[in-house]
Parts: C-alpha cells; sequence; structure tokens
C-alpha cells in the first residue's frame, strides 16, 4: 500500500455537497482536515491506498477531477546519506 496526498480546492457551492458526500463514509472524512470555515475551500488529506486512482476515489464525485493526488514518501537518515552520495 502506498501513501498518497490529496488537496482538493472547491467553492462554497462544492463544498457543502462535498461534506454531505464525506459523512456517509467517516473513516475517510477523519483523513481530511479543512479550510473551508476560515474562508479557504480547500481539503488536504494523506490516505494509504493501492493505487493513485484508489485514492483519487477517496475524494467526493463532485470535486475529484480538480483534486491533486501525490504519491509521497518517508525517507530515514540512511536513504538522504545514499541520495546524498549518489548527487555528490
Amino acid at each position: 500500500m502506498a501513501q498518497f496526498f490529496i488537496e482538493s480546492t472547491h467553492t462554497p457551492e462544492e463544498c457543502a455537497r462535498g461534506l454531505d458526500d464525506l459523512s456517509h463514509h467517516p473513516d475517510t472524512l477523519s483523513k481530511f482536515s479543512f479550510g473551508c470555515l476560515h474562508g479557504n475551500h480547500t481539503a488536504w488529506g494523506l490516505v494509504d491506498a493501492t493505487s493513485e486512482s484508489a485514492a483519487r476515489n477517496l475524494v467526493p464525485s463532485v470535486v475529484r477531477s480538480k483534486a491533486r493526488v501525490v504519491q509521497v514518501d518517508k525517507f530515514t537518515p540512511e536513504q538522504i546519506k545514499e541520495l546524498l552520495k549518489a548527487h555528490a
């Protein structure tokens, strides 16, 4: 399983519809944080999924095509040392 960062910018009108959709999926809802109450209609999430398309499918359909979905990784100190050696 891979990890994906999701950023979903939306309009105030799309916000209500998207939140209603997510309210039916509490496990998915819990993976997102929102700026909507502060004037920034964006949701950010970090999810585990088998693919980019599986991660994208967690986004409400009303804004799914506009979402940015990026696979992300974590590095250990040892991996960073190896990367630095490779680029020296």
